[in-house]
């Protein structure tokens, strides 16, 4: 991206059906895990094989594919990195993002064409960090998330423009620095730092007195409860204008063990919102219509982190659960002869009310008034797993459009 105008949407992918999702719904770039080496375990999907398809269909339709190579691997593993990066460079990804100082080596050795992202797990947080970074042959720096804009701002300044810059603006928030905790490893022999995590800091804390065994009394903070370390989740959308002012060139959204209905949400909202501010970047205003969408997405509450100083009111107290008010109910395979044909997901009934979610537009609300099965018979309700039905409407959905429906 040389041009300050080319501004990136990264959504995650975590398999070929979220890789399919954040494309349609306006992903400039997406990142993903092999089946090692990424800091995100559960979602590595992708074996050589996977790699370079979905490697093909992103490149078919003009987009970037990043490969997570950001664990800090220890001496066992350090074998098995050439194979990894040959593989990455024989499925034609475009980047590959990385911490570790040695394995950064390693791909300039091995793969000098390859342009290499250093991940915020390196936490930069000053131009001096950066520089060093670029001079040994970065492309890009995420930036750790614990960075305001202005220290943002005076980085991009301080840099040389041909270093692009990243940054978290939208998921799930870690409560260590640069996710670089320990918590995990010491609790239960699960190391965050190799993709592993068991995220205790959602869990809930008690305390016991030494002399008193198996008696817990709860930390209470402020009334809410004892969820001490749990954080709420980061959400950006209203201050795309200000990222980019700052000099922000590629907005990352969290999430690769989320789900495709996830991922295809907020690369809406994040394209519909990045198209608005880059029609007219001095007057730029969120709709309410595009703010609500981050909300029909499972989610802790939002805050906006460290961009403006020191964070107030980010942490989440009353427990670690998701806030969830909508479910996907269908996913759309045609329209023609007015029907829409659709493969379910959720149970609903004849004379719901649904929502269409279109990429790049708002959705469209209608009724289902009539529902008929794989055989044209009309049914009450749609309530098994998968099944081939069909909707009476006028409608023309394009196909994967989703289908959703407020519990």
């Amino acid at each position: 991206m040389s041009e300050r105008t080319k501004f990136e949407i990264l959504s995650p992918v975590g398999d070929a059906e979220r890789l399919y999702a954040a494309l349609d719904y306006g992903a400039d770039a997406v990142y993903l895990g092999g089946t090692m080496f990424g800091m995100r375990a559960q979602a590595a999907k992708f074996d050589p094989e996977g790699l370079k398809n979905a490697a093909d269909e992103v490149h078919r339709r003009g987009k970037r594919i990043y490969l997570t190579c950001n664990t800090l691997p220890r001496n066992s593993e350090i074998p098995l990195l050439e194979g990894f990066i040959k593989d990455a460079c024989a499925a034609g990804i475009d980047a590959l993002i990385t911490t570790d100082i040695g394995v950064f080596k390693m791909i300039r050795r091995l793969a000098p064409d390859m342009e290499i992202h250093v991940s915020t797990q390196a936490g930069i947080v000053n131009y001096a960090s950066a520089r060093e970074f670029y001079e040994m042959g970065a492309k890009r720096v995420v930036l750790a998330r614990e960075l305001s804009l202005d220290e943002i701002a005076e980085i991009r300044a301080k840099t040389p423009k041909e270093l692009e810059i990243e940054v978290f603006v939208h998921g799930a928030m870690c409560m260590s620095f640069s996710g670089r905790c320990l918590i995990s490893q010491y609790l239960i022999d699960r190391d965050a730092n190799r993709g592993q995590c068991a995220q205790p800091c959602r869990w809930s804390y008690t305390l016991v007195e030494e002399k008193r065994p198996g008696e817990y009394y709860p930390i209470i903070q402020e009334e809410q409860g004892s969820y001490i370390l749990n954080a709420k989740d980061l959400c950006m959308i209203d201050h795309i204008d200000k990222l980019a002012e700052a000099g922000v060139d590629s907005f990352k959204i969290e999430g690769r063990a989320k789900s495709t209905y996830y991922v295809a949400v907020v690369t809406n909202a994040y394209r519909m919102a990045m198209d608005l501010y880059k029609s007219d970047p001095k007057n730029f205003k969120l709709p309410d219509e595009i703010r609500d969408e981050v909300f029909k997405v499972s989610h802790r509450p939002y805050c906006t982190g460290f961009f403006f100083g020191h964070p107030k009111d980010c942490q989440y107290y009353a427990n670690s659960g998701y806030i969830r008010d909508y479910d996907v109910v269908a996913i759309v395979q045609k329209c023609e002869n007015g029907r829409i044909y659709a493969s379910q997901r959720n149970k609903f009934m004849a004379g719901d009310t649904i929502e269409a979610l279109i990429p790049r537009q708002k959705p469209i609300e209608f009724k289902a008034e009539r529902l008929f099965d794989e055989n044209d018979e009309p049914i009450e309700t749609a309530n098994k797993a998968t099944m081939d039905f069909s909707i009476a409407s006028d409608l023309i959905l394009p196909p994967n459009t989703m289908l959703r429906m407020k519990k």
